[in-house]
């Protein structure tokens, strides 16, 4: 029975999204402002039949603008930064620059004394398995870019370190359909193609 899963990334809330870790501030003026832009392309998501996301304020902010009144899921909270929490990557390298290097080699690290990157892709893909199996059905998740990342290379199969390839924007959409166990990855056409980023994200490396 297939499932039809759309990812919508959070509106932003800075000049530069998902700046920090753990980033928890809630929409800034041109947040709103792309909201109302996208609005009317995002509106038929509306429709979907199970609608999600993310606890943070931007997420439930940018459900609520959309008119989607999503249902917060803590499975959808991302990736637990323990004592880098609110730091930006460039502030953590310069307090701990080997436990840094560590973490961007090894998923299963957790040097910041919160959650390894491949938990935080387990965590996020058991949730996307964990969604009502009925044939057809669609369900829209607005999510942290960050969380978007990891539902894409647990859907994919993909090793962990894909994860820092994929390059989510703001208010961009990604589908993926089947169902727990196989999931494929789905392009449709103009509406998502006009709203969707494609792009690559270097892992970043120390200056």
């Amino acid at each position: 029975m297939a499932l039809r899963v759309t990812f919508v990334a959070t509106a932003r809330s800075s000049e530069r999204p998902a700046e920090r870790f753990g980033d928890d501030r809630p929409l800034d003026q041109a947040g709103w402002d792309e909201v109302r832009r996208a609005g009317g392309g995002l509106l038929p998501l509306a429709a979907a039949e199970l609608r999600y996301c993310s606890p943070t304020p931007r997420s439930r902010a940018t459900g609520d603008a959309l008119g989607f009144a999503p249902l917060v899921q803590l499975a959808l909270r991302d990736c637990d930064m323990g004592r880098w929490r609110g730091l930006t990557l460039g502030e953590a390298m310069a307090r701990e620059p080997e436990a840094v290097d560590a973490w961007l080699a090894d998923p299963r690290a957790t040097p910041h004394g919160g959650e390894s990157l491949l938990a935080f892709i387990g965590r996020v893909g058991g949730w996307l398995d964990t969604r009502p199996r009925e044939d057809g059905c669609r369900i829209v998740a607005v999510a942290e870019p960050s969380v978007i990342r990891a539902a894409l290379v647990y859907a994919l199969k993909a090793p962990a370190s894909t994860y820092w390839n994929i390059d989510v924007r703001p208010l961009s959409t990604i589908t993926v359909t089947g169902h727990a166990g196989r999931w494929n990855l789905r392009f449709d056409g103009p509406f998502e193609a006009s709203h969707a980023s494609s792009g690559v994200w270097a892992q970043p490396t120390r200056a």
